[in-house]
Formats: C-alpha cells, sequence, structure tokens
C-alpha cells in the first residue's frame, strides 16, 4: 500500500528561477533542481543547444565508415530492431534515413516475440544471409549477442549495434557497438530508438546527400514515441526529445498514426504523454503479444492511405483480442480462485495456452484485487515456460525470486513487476516454493511505496493559469512524476460509475467556479482507503490535466486515493 508523505505548510518555498510561481519552484525543488540554470534549461528544452553530439557515442564513427562503404558498393543492409515500443519506432527512423538518402537495397528485420526471442538469433542470422544481406544494424539489442554477432561474421555479414541496454565486461566482435552506456558519452539514458536518431544524424552529417537541413527533426515523432513508452528518464537529452517529439507528434504527417488517433478519438493537436501511454504504446505492442510485430512497423512507415488505413485496423483487432484474452484470462483466474478454501499469500497460475506476453496484464489486476503477489505463467512458442510477477503493492517480487531462485532458469525485475522462466519439473510446485519463501522472509519480503505529495490546493485553484504552469514541467513520465497534490475535507455532491461496465468512478465537486470533476479509471469507490459518499468530506489525492476527449476540453481531477 503507499504511504502519503504530506506537503509540509511551515516549509519554505525556495526561489530556484526568478519570475516563476512559487508553485513551480516547489516542483523543481521536488525533482531534485536546484541550480538555477539547470532549472531554466529544464523549464525551456531546446533541441539546438541541449543536445549532445552524436559524433562523441561509442563506436560511432566506424559504425558511419562501414555504413557509408556499404552504401557505395550497394550492399543489403538489414535493420534489425526489437519487436517493443522502442524497437520499432527506432526501425522506423532509420528506414526512413535510408528512403531519405535514395538507398534502396535495404529491409527491415523485427523477430517474432514467441519464436525468435529477444535479440539476434542464428535463425534470423541464416535467414538474411540467405537474403545477401552483408550488413546487420541493431536497435535496441544486440549487446549482450555475442555467440550470434560471432555466428553472423562465419556468414560474411557484419553487425553494427545499436543499443542502450547495461553492457556486460565481454562485448560483441561487431564493427561497432553504439551504446551511450559505453566511452564517454555525457548522458547514458537514452532509449534504443534515440541512439538509432542519433546514428542517424552522424550519417547525415558525414555523408553526402540530398536531405534538406533538418528535415531529420520530422523522425522526433518516433523518437518522442519510444522515449515516452520505453520509460526511460525524462530529464537532459531524453526530455528534449520528448518535449519535441510530442511537437512533431502533433504535426505528424504519417498516415497509419493520423488514422489511430482518430479511430481512438484523439484530436492529435492536442496529443499527450498519455495518448502514447495508453493509445499508441498498446497497440504498437498488441502486434508482437498477438501476431506480427511488422504490422505495427508498416502502420507506422506505411506513406499510402488506404494501405496505412488497413493496418491500422488490424492492430485495433489485435488489440481488441488482447483485451478480450486477457479478459477470459481474468475470469479463469477468478474461478479458481473462488474455489480456495484458503487464499495463500501468493498467488501462483498458469495454463499451458496462455501466451507469456499477455500473462503480465492479468497477474496485474489479479495482484490489485488481492492485494498480494501475483505469479501467472504460459508458454511461448518454444515450449518455455515463462512468466511475470506483480506485486500488489506490499511485497518485493524480486526478493521472493531470489529466496526461491532454485526453481527459476531466469528472474528478474522490479520490487513492483518482474518477469522469470521456470524449470520443467518446477511448474506446478514453484508456487510452493515462493509461498515458503513468503512465510521465511515475513517483514523483511515488505516494500514501503512512500508517495511525496508536492502540495496542498484548494478545488478553486484548479483553473487554467494553474494548468499553464504546470505545462512549463511537462511531459512527465520516470524521472519527472505528474505532479500530486492533496485537496483536504473536499465534499462530493455527486458519486457515480461510468462506462460501459460501470467500472470508472466519477466523483462532482461544487466550486466558486462551477462543477469540477474528479475521475478513477478502472476503481470503482469501494476500492480507495476510504469509500467517497455524497456530502461526506473526504481528503483527496490527485493530480490535474486538461482532458480533450471527444473535442470536450475540460480541466478535471485525476483521481490516485480519497482518504
Amino acid at each position: 500500500m503507499s504511504a502519503y508523505i504530506f506537503p509540509d505548510p511551515a516549509k519554505e518555498t525556495p526561489t530556484i528561477v526568478e519570475g516563476v510561481s512559487p508553485l513551480i519552484n516547489r516542483l523543481l525543488a521536488a525533482r531534485g533542481i536546484l541550480n538555477a540554470a539547470i532549472a531554466k534549461e529544464f523549464l525551456a528544452p531546446n533541441y539546438d543547444t541541449q543536445l549532445h553530439d552524436p559524433l562523441l557515442l561509442n563506436d560511432i564513427a566506424a559504425a558511419v565508415s562501414r555504413i557509408k562503404n556499404a552504401i557505395v558498393q550497394n550492399e543489403r543492409i538489414a535493420i534489425f530492431s526489437d519487436y517493443d515500443c522502442d524497437g520499432i519506432p527506432g526501425a522506423v527512423v532509420l528506414h526512413d534515413l535510408f528512403q531519405a538518402l535514395n538507398y534502396e537495397n535495404f529491409q527491415n528485420y523485427i523477430p517474432h516475440r514467441h519464436y525468435e526471442g529477444f535479440g539476434l538469433s542464428t535463425l534470423a542470422i541464416d535467414r538474411l544471409a540467405e537474403a545477401n544481406v552483408k550488413l546487420i544494424i541493431t536497435i535496441d539489442c544486440g549487446t549482450s549477442n555475442i555467440e550470434e554477432v560471432a555466428y553472423a561474421k562465419e556468414k560474411g555479414i557484419d553487425v553494427i549495434i545499436t543499443d542502450h541496454h547495461e553492457p556486460e565486461e565481454e562485448l560483441p566482435a561487431a564493427v561497432a557497438v553504439v551504446n551511450p552506456k559505453l566511452g564517454e558519452y555525457p548522458f547514458p539514458h537514452l532509449c534504443g530508438a534515440a541512439v538509432a536518431f542519433k546514428l542517424a544524424q552522424a550519417i547525415l552529417m558525414k555523408l553526402e546527400h540530398d536531405v534538406k537541413p533538418g528535415w531529420e527533426k520530422w523522425w522526433l515523432d518516433m523518437v518522442g514515441i519510444a522515449t515516452i513508452a520505453d520509460m526511460v528518464p525524462l530529464v537532459g537529452e531524453n526530455r528534449v526529445l520528448a518535449r519535441y517529439g510530442l511537437q512533431v507528434l502533433r504535426k505528424s504527417r504519417r498516415p497509419g498514426l493520423q488514422q489511430l488517433l482518430k479511430k481512438a478519438r484523439i484530436d492529435q493537436r492536442y496529443l499527450t504523454e498519455e495518448d502514447i501511454g495508453f493509445t499508441i504504446g498498446p497497440r504498437i505492442n498488441a502486434a508482437s503479444r498477438m501476431d506480427n510485430p511488422e504490422d505495427a512497423f508498416y502502420m507506422l512507415s506505411e506513406t499510402d492511405v488506404a494501405r496505412a488505413g488497413e493496418r491500422v485496423e488490424h492492430l485495433e483487432r489485435l488489440n481488441v483480442e488482447r483485451k478480450t484474452q486477457v479478459a477470459l484470462m481474468t475470469k479463469d483466474l477468478h474461478k479458481r480462485v473462488s474455489t480456495l478454501e484458503v487464499v495463500p499469500e501468493v498467488l501462483v497460475m498458469g495454463h499451458t495456452e496462455w501466451r507469456p506476453s499477455l500473462v503480465g496484464l492479468a497477474a496485474n489486476k489479479l495482484a490489485e484485487e488481492y492485494g498480494r503477489p501475483a505469479f501467472l505463467w504460459g508458454t511461448d512458442g518454444n515450449g518455455v515456460y515463462k512468466g511475470s510477477c506483480r506485486s500488489g503493492g506490499t511485497v518485493s517480487v524480486v526478493k521472493l525470486m531470489q529466496s526461491a531462485k532454485g526453481v527459476f532458469i531466469e528472474s528478474g525485475g522490479h520490487h513492483a513487476s518482474g518477469g522469470f522462466s521456470v524449470k520443467e519439473e518446477h511448474i506446478f510446485t514453484f508456487g510452493e516454493q515462493l509461498n515458503l519463501a513468503m512465510a521465511e522472509l515475513g517483514a523483511a519480503a515488505a516494500v514501503s511505496e512512500e508517495r511525496v505529495i508536492d502540495a496542498e490546493l484548494r478545488l478553486d485553484e484548479v483553473n487554467e493559469l494553474l494548468i499553464k504552469q504546470l505545462d512549463q514541467l511537462a511531459p512527465y513520465g520516470t524521472g519527472n512524476p505528474k505532479p500530486l497534490f492533496v485537496f483536504k475535507q473536499v465534499t462530493p455532491s455527486v458519486v457515480e460509475l461510468f462506462g460501459k461496465a460501470k467500472e470508472h468512478t466519477k466523483l462532482t465537486f461544487m466550486t466558486e467556479r462551477g462543477k469540477l470533476e474528479a475521475i478513477a479509471f478502472f476503481q470503482v469507490p469501494e476500492q480507495f482507503k476510504k469509500v467517497p459518499q455524497v456530502d461526506s468530506p473526504c481528503d483527496l489525492v490527485a493530480h490535474v490535466e486538461r482532458s480533450f476527449f471527444m473535442g470536450r476540453q475540460q480541466i478535471r481531477l485525476r483521481i490516485v486515493e480519497v482518504l
């Protein structure tokens, strides 16, 4: 359960930047930004002055030289990307680069999540060798593929790795390993698509071409999607890329994106980071979870309006199918739990027909509903038992897995969520091991999640001026959390459920400015610490936001908790 730390009214608000409101100064301080120069850069991201030179990246000169040679020799190039919402947008960036260079002898290759797994594989290399590929450029993967890069070399294929994952002591014997976590690059937190974009910038700097100066900025829509969806910290370069990425997304000419947003009833002009997280990202990921990841790639890269529309329709069907399968899985889980005489402290369930790519979504629902860790598993295309776990907010799943590590082939993650694969001989008994670990760890398994409330506000202060102040700190995400406010002793005049399934909550408050709505998605009143009731005062913990849903502009609260 979250523990809330309330602001101290006696604590003086620091003045970090002159000329901005005390609230903005307080929010800057809460994010550890106490230097005026850094604060000014944070409040005014600048594409021309705040991005680092791409030529500072590790091995970038060798990568550019090899790509230039491939183009001169007309060698076939394969853009090999991961299948998620970082790798796929990055693949579009390099696809668009080669098109802009009028170089046609290239192809995109995205491995199948279930049959090929993450990163380079000998299967993929064999297929690319058959297509006469001489150079592979990876995106968002490859740093740990030592054996696969060696295998590609045996096949006469050079490999350039662009990645952002943690490097190990030994690196693959690639032509270049372009990774911001290697060498002297000043900012190590770029996502995979941003590294690909940096490579594109370096190529445009070093190769002769007819691309108009600044044209590459149109590719920032892909970098923005990936930076926000991959949850890298939105500070430094990432903040610049996310801010400008959103600006480009609001003007993006990609017909697939335009039609996807239209179908989701999102006004492209006002697109936000939340639209990426809840609309664009899930549909890109649905492609690899439910079918072929290349479906998402073609939706983003397609220039023909009709074909792009077909891709959008297909992704929409996949996303609906994903939701349906998760709902059926959740229904089955509820049925199973209802038959238990005693609900165990750690819920462990699975099915050989469940997709490992979907079980995390169901595990999250189960953990939240029962307030305890949930470990769910399925099987991939190779018969391997894989799963995901969620903590339910009280227990570290990492500590549990470390205490029962003998049953796992692999395991990892964060306190709140993780992934694992299980040895076949333990698949039907590892639940007992996790529950034993839970009992042995006792209080040591607990994790207290503290959430700092940025400020106490009155309902009357929720207005256009407040929104404009908060916009200065956007976009929000990892490393720059959305400001959290408390409204003390406020009294709802209406408490109601909305949505087709009546699974969302809306509270209405009367203020001097009129009605103010506060909503919570996928939460009903009984799930809050205090059940909100009409004419009964409560403390409301919430974010402040502007909504543009279905063309209706509205300033409202997004409920986090009722106390």
